[in-house]
């Protein structure tokens, strides 16, 4: 799914530059990608786009609100685990994810296929909620989401 979720980035340009579903899908098998990971890419795809339209309401709030600290719960520790967790602050304290991304990351990230997620697990998931709302991001943070520390994960 993670590799699925990296070949989109680097071939489509914005996220309205994917095809629909189902042509993807085609052309996604036709590159060699699994059934299943395609069918886990997309529906996590699918996720992405149902939290970020529950979440759109956060986006508009203004942002020179005082920032403010987030409480994780025991269910999204065990989900996330605390290597995703310090990431996901990493990302927050360094002005690249804002409160309503940070919130779409979260719930999006703990309807991966299993956790605790992997630090290269979870920058894949941060780069395409990121992408996904063509966020500006600053050039040292966008090269870290695209560092292979532990190897690309591939499921």
């Amino acid at each position: 799914m993670y590799d699925i979720l990296v070949y989109l980035f680097e071939n489509y340009y914005t996220p309205q530059a994917c095809p629909r579903a189902d042509v993807l899908a085609s052309k996604l098998a036709a590159v060699g990608f699994e059934h299943d990971d395609i069918h886990d890419a997309l529906a996590w795809l699918r996720t992405l786009a149902s939290t970020t339209e529950h979440c759109l309401p956060l986006a508009i709030t203004p942002t020179t609100q005082p920032r403010a600290s987030r409480i994780y719960t025991d269910h999204e520790y065990a989900a996330l685990g605390t290597e995703a967790i310090g990431f996901i602050s990493f990302l927050e304290h360094t002005d690249n994810l804002p409160p309503a991304l940070r919130e779409i990351l979260i719930e999006t990230a703990q309807a991966a296929d299993h956790s605790p997620l992997s630090l290269a697990e979870i920058k894949v998931l941060a780069l395409m909620v990121l992408w996904s709302q063509e966020a500006e991001i600053d050039h040292l943070v966008f090269e870290e989401l695209l560092a292979d520390d532990e190897g690309r994960p591939s499921h």
